[in-house]
């Protein structure tokens, strides 16, 4: 109720959002609306806790906000279209985007709420929850109602025109990353999952030294905790004047800072691989990778990158790190051969993003394919999950379909069984479909890539398929409609799918060491592919 706090905070248990009755008088008003709110903000005291609204700055009448006990009145004097209401403005203004409006009395139950938007008496709108989990807020949208971290703002899919893209691959063009790095003159915005690469970090203070500002963001709490290899690259950085920040504590928006991203002056570098010797230093993983030359894709990520490293849970490097003590690690050190050399290419470009657009996105990617889709996944998630119910979905139409997945240790297992499953499905319904785990022989040790090549459309970047990766992590992601490349791409993907196995019985021998290895990394968080 308005005039208490709940002094307790239990878990999320539902969220239910009610609209006004059809029945109810309809106004002159256009679609006003409770837009959303905060009832359980970190601060002490729920300092700040607000409910946004929509309200015509024209609309005339007598507005007021209440929950069945107590109402507070809006003011006649609206700043805007949308505005925060809050009984401690100043404490407000610090979590939200909005004008803020003081009003007393405003008080959220963190139990729960039904709020009632009123024109003259006439209810125009209500929303309800239960149950508020602290630091987070119920929002409205495109993608229905739901509880959100403070501070994050889904963004839809940013389509941009026609731009030169460099295809690559890893291992076999580990150049191209360092190189892109080392073209700077004004700007690098590298934001990761981890750091531990010497050769990057060469390259970022040597543009520090010449005068380019260069910034980094990687996640605060990777599983499995920072190497102390990867904390001395991060000293050094920060050392060498980078501005270094993590993602993650308390007020975390996301569960993973996980993007693989740079925007180097007016070109973006989007790849699936961390910012390590076993990714972009090309001495483990197989990744796509890919340089957008284009000041409207570098910009759209840097406005991205400015809204991840601006909010609460973006921490200094050098305050993270205090009293922290590292593990020794033992970065990768494998040597492949360069087979498949860069390409280029001209396309369109969207950026895609999680939480919010991505996963619709490839779904809607995978749906608009006549011809073939191509999958390479680490592993992926569940079987009814909306991305491989699209490729299923597309064989169904008659669209030559593969998915081909990791035979990694710790994947293989359950990859092992999915492609069994996939691939009776495709007998059983009689679907252009197959399925197969990739062996690498000696090209790369083990598949990290997450791609999709639909047609003429490439989806390159840190996507994983699973429902944690699209609703709960930092994913970015392009996706590029050029036929050059997705030549190109489906060239590298033929040559690893014709060396992978199909259906399949055997199962890594792995034994109790990997067990045990995999008991440790998921002792205290639960793994995610990096």
């Amino acid at each position: 109720m308005f005039p208490s706090r709940s002094a307790v905070v239990p878990p999320l248990l539902a969220v239910v959002a009610v609209v006004a009755a059809a029945s109810l008088p309809v106004t002159a008003v256009a679609d006003p609306a409770v837009v959303g709110a905060v009832p359980n903000p970190v601060a002490d005291g729920d300092d700040g806790e607000y409910v946004a609204v929509r309200v015509p700055p024209a609309a005339t009448g007598n507005w007021t906000l209440g929950d069945g006990e107590t109402v507070v009145r809006l003011p006649a004097d609206r700043p805007g279209e949308r505005f925060a209401v809050s009984d401690d403005p100043n404490a407000t203004r610090r979590l939200v985007d909005l004008p803020v409006v003081g009003v007393p009395d405003l008080a959220l139950s963190n139990g729960g709420e039904r709020l009632r938007l009123r024109r003259d008496g006439v209810v125009v709108d209500a929303l309800r929850y239960r149950d508020a989990p602290s630091g987070e807020r119920l929002v409205r949208g495109a993608d229905g109602r739901r509880w959100r971290p403070v501070g994050l703002q889904p963004r839809e899919v940013r389509r941009h025109g026609r731009a030169t893209v460099r295809g690559f691959l890893l291992p076999d063009s580990p150049g191209v990353p360092v190189e892109t790095l080392r073209g700077a003159d004004r700007r690098i915005l590298l934001a990761g999952y981890t750091f531990t690469s010497e050769r990057v970090a060469d390259a970022l203070v040597a543009a520090k030294r010449r005068g380019v500002r260069v910034r980094v963001l990687v996640d605060a709490d990777p599983v499995g905790g920072r190497s102390a290899r990867g904390a001395a690259a991060l000293d050094r950085l920060a050392d060498a004047g980078v501005e270094v920040a993590v993602l993650g504590g308390p007020r975390a928006r996301f569960e993973y800072h996980h993007p693989k991203y740079a925007v180097v002056d007016d070109r973006a570098l989007v790849t699936s691989e961390n910012w390590k010797p076993a990714g972009v230093g090309g001495a483990s993983s197989r990744g796509w990778g890919v340089v957008v030359d284009s000041p409207s894709v570098a910009a759209d990520l840097a406005g991205l990158f400015r809204a991840d490293a601006g909010w609460r849970d973006s921490i200094p490097w050098r305050r993270h790190r205090r009293g922290r003590t590292f593990d020794p690690g033992t970065p990768a050190e494998g040597s492949y051969p360069s087979r498949i050399d860069p390409t280029t290419a001209t396309g369109t470009v969207s950026v895609l993003t999680a939480p919010g657009n991505a996963e619709s996105a490839v779904v809607g990617v995978i749906d608009d394919a006549d011809r073939r889709v191509d999958v390479i996944q680490p592993s992926i998630g569940r079987r009814d999950g909306p991305l491989l119910r699209a490729t299923v979905r597309a064989a169904g139409r008659g669209v030559e379909v593969r998915v081909l997945l990791s035979g990694a240790w710790y994947v293989a297992e359950e990859n092992a069984a999915l492609v069994e499953w996939l691939n009776g499905v495709a007998e059983r319904r009689d679907l252009s479909l197959s399925a197969r785990v990739a062996e690498p022989r000696g090209r790369f040790e083990k598949v990290h890539t997450k791609g999709v090549i639909a047609d003429d459309v490439v989806v390159v970047g840190s996507l994983n398929w699973n429902e944690n990766a699209v609703s709960e992590n930092r994913e970015v992601a392009v996706a590029v409609r050029s036929e050059g490349l997705a030549a190109y791409f489906r060239e590298s993907f033929a040559a690893d799918w014709k060396r992978g196995a199909g259906r399949t019985t055997w199962l890594l021998v792995a034994g109790a060491a990997a067990a045990l290895v995999l008991a440790l990394l998921v002792a205290r968080r639960t793994i995610r592919f990096a």
